[in-house]
């Protein structure tokens, strides 16, 4: 049996603008107002999945070892932490047997590595393998100029010094992978991003990743500026929620800064929108 649970890691605040994208800010500001400086409140909510034999912990969030310069730019706020959600629930970082990285942007792997008294880097969960995929690495390690700020290889780099980094082949779209749960790579934001489908009861959750990174992206023009083919994500997007609609899978976003999860259907248009919007806990209830 699998259980899962949400892994609230703070908030942070990007522009509006590139978080939408080409979408009008008289439409996007209806759904996460800005302040005065055009920054929107975003969450990094990660998720730790349960099997019979493994703890995985899906993304880390941003981390706590940048400087306070580079902390200015996104404004962490919020009470929760990464470990300080965990151990809530009663674990450590000991408990971690595994560490799932959608992809090495810093707000989804800062919280990876930690940064010891004496400046040295090692992994924040030190009995854990660490998942990427080499594809994706590779493009972290050696990136494009529009995507060099948001690599930074102190996240990464220390994982595979120490030898806990290890590589998922990408060769197909679609991955089984332990206890059930499916790797999904998509190519739109970044190279080789991996969305993981778990099973929850009678039905499945969907860690979105930066895909659908709230419940505001579901739209076919909601597309981040950041990401670097803006146009397969497009495609990514109708591929993937035609297939969520047909399985009847619950979709969970890891930066909406309210909601943890949606169903979603198909409105007389034919156009694949929100449903229902969902704690994870109605998500899990709603499996049943």
């Amino acid at each position: 049996m699998v259980k899962v649970h949400a892994i609230p890691t703070g908030y942070f605040k990007l522009d509006g603008g590139a978080m939408f994208g080409v979408v009008p800010k008289s439409l996007w500001s209806r759904m996460n107002p800005p302040d005065d400086q055009n920054l929107c409140t975003w969450s990094m909510r990660c998720l730790l999945i349960e099997t019979p034999t493994r703890r995985i912990l899906v993304d880390t969030g941003l981390g706590d070892k940048q400087s306070e310069r580079f902390f200015s730019y996104y404004h962490p706020h919020g009470v929760d932490s990464l470990i300080g959600s965990l151990k809530a629930l009663g674990y450590s970082e000991q408990d971690i047997t595994d560490v799932f990285l959608t992809h090495l942007h810093f707000d989804h792997a800062g919280g990876a590595v930690r940064k010891l008294p004496d400046d040295a880097l090692v992994p924040t969960f030190p009995k854990a393998i660490y998942w990427s995929n080499e594809k994706h690495y590779d493009w972290a390690v050696n990136p494009n100029p529009r995507e060099k700020a948001s690599f930074l290889k102190e996240n990464f780099v220390p994982l595979q010094q120490a030898g806990v980094l290890a590589f998922l082949p990408s060769s197909n779209p679609t991955l089984p992978w332990v206890d059930g749960l499916t790797i999904h790579f998509v190519y739109g934001h970044t190279e080789a991003m991996m969305l993981l489908r778990i099973p929850i009861g009678k039905r499945h959750l969907l860690y979105c990743a930066d895909l659908i990174p709230s419940a505001g992206h579901l739209g076919a023009s909601y597309v981040m500026s950041y990401d670097v083919r803006p146009l397969v994500t497009m495609q990514e997007k109708e591929r993937i929620l035609a297939s969520v609609l047909a399985a009847g899978d619950i979709l969970f976003f890891e930066h909406d800064p309210v909601y943890d999860c949606a169903t979603v259907k198909q409105d007389e248009r034919g156009r694949i929108i929100i449903d229902q919007h969902l704690t994870l806990d109605a998500a899990l209830s709603l499996a049943q």
